[in-house]
């Protein structure tokens, strides 16, 4: 009857053989994986905000129109409030001109994408806080 049950479980089991594998691999055809770094990617990019000089990568990323950034201004929001709302007004500034959008997101991040993008902002988020107290549909 041939070889017993166990042996051919054995034999399944067991996986090709080094010949196998060297003429399976001489079938093969080589594919570049390389992927060629083109300005149609998009970057999510994090950014840290410890002085206002800080600011100036980020600007430069937003302006090659390609980069989305998530900025941690809480160094700077400890360090220095008044450097913090000029860099702020800096990168407002700049979005407006790339017609993209900035929010804060939570306390110590901002948001800021561009015109290609957008920000989602939920009802919660855009009340008007003196409806805090109607009941929501």
């Amino acid at each position: 009857m041939g070889k017993g049950f166990f042996s051919q479980l054995k034999d399944k089991l067991a996986g090709p053989s080094y010949d196998e594998i060297e003429n399976a691999e001489q079938n093969y055809v080589e594919i570049d994986t390389a992927r060629e770094e083109g300005k149609s990617k998009i970057t999510v990019r994090p950014f840290l905000l410890e002085d206002f000089e800080d600011v100036k990568p980020i600007l430069d990323s937003l302006r090659e129109g390609y980069t989305i950034a998530l900025v941690n201004i809480r160094p700077l929001k400890d360090k220095d409030i008044v450097e913090l709302k000029r860099a702020i007004n800096k990168l407002k500034k700049t979005t407006d001109a790339i017609e993209g959008e900035i929010a804060g997101f939570g306390e110590d991040y901002i948001v800021v994408c561009p015109s290609f993008a957008s920000i989602y902002r939920s009802k919660q988020v855009s009340e008007v806080k003196g409806e805090e107290g109607k009941a929501e549909e």
